[in-house]
């Protein structure tokens, strides 16, 4: 591309069963110039979602703005993580097979992380995808847990000791545990209650050999002091914190509140 075309503007929008958000970054100066995100319940109006899309570019003009580079973010718990020395791009659906119901006809993706030696395996969302095919023509896309991940990891450096982190999401939350840029685990769960979400912590926490009495605990996504799900983990893990999001905020205007539930978003 000339520099005399270029827009220094990035779009990122994250995709789900459950809506979509998405920010546009200022790239010459690195901050966030806007968000926006959009919840929807497909399984009660049972409208396509492509619709649902469509009304969402309709009403918001930045959708339809020129952007340098692209990037769709498919966020689902259909994923698993592969290390470099045992991945064969001939055999995804084979890597998933144990904790997601494949199908012959599922199209299978991947994100190489590079740095960590660690693949990403995942099933994205393959109507989402045309969609934007017709509205952007070329775009890059990836799994939010690439995004996560990829975070953590830097986050864990040089930090000898377990470190826990959840991600909180709208029916799921994904545990994270990391010793020093060394992924020791990574899950999603489902949940209903605060007492599902204490249960698979206290379970993860054991299998690993994590003391509640010692190891940190770190929580992402939509979360906050005063949510059941705080309060619970509370009583039973000493060290429990809100990620510290200050490093985050520094390039965009948002809330502290905002910048934890966006995690992912923010920092693709």
């Amino acid at each position: 591309m000339d520099i005399t075309e270029k827009k220094y503007k990035k779009l990122s929008i994250q995709v789900s069963l459950s809506g979509l958000s998405f920010c546009c970054f200022d790239t010459l100066n690195n901050t966030i110039s806007s968000f926006n995100e959009l919840l929807f319940d497909t399984i009660d109006k049972g409208v396509k979602i492509e619709d649902l899309f469509s009304e969402a570019f309709q009403k918001h003009p930045e959708l339809k703005q020129d952007y340098d580079e692209v990037s769709i973010i498919h966020y689902n718990n259909l994923s698993t993580f592969v290390p470099t020395a045992l991945f064969d791009e001939n055999f995804l659906g084979s890597y998933l097979q144990y904790n997601t119901k494949v199908f012959d006809t599922d199209f299978f993706a991947f994100d190489e992380i590079e740095t960590y030696d660690i693949n990403t395996v995942y099933i994205p969302y393959v109507n989402m995808n045309n969609y934007f095919i017709d509205k952007f023509g070329a775009f890059d896309y990836k799994h939010a847990n690439t995004i996560l991940l990829t975070r953590l990891m830097q986050l864990s450096k040089n930090n000898d000791s377990k470190t826990m982190w959840v991600h909180f999401a709208k029916g799921h939350f994904e545990i994270v545990v990391i010793q020093n840029q060394k992924l020791l685990l990574f899950n999603s769960f489902e949940y209903a209650t605060a007492e599902d979400f204490l249960y698979y912590l206290l379970f993860t926490a054991e299998q690993l050999n994590m003391n509640p009495e010692n190891f940190a605990l770190e929580l992402i996504g939509d979360i906050h002091t005063d949510s059941a799900f705080y309060k619970i983990a509370y009583k039973y893990v000493r060290n429990i914190n809100l990620i510290d999001v200050e490093d985050l905020r520094w390039n965009n205007y948002f809330s502290e509140a905002e910048n934890r539930k966006h995690f992912i978003l923010f920092n693709s």
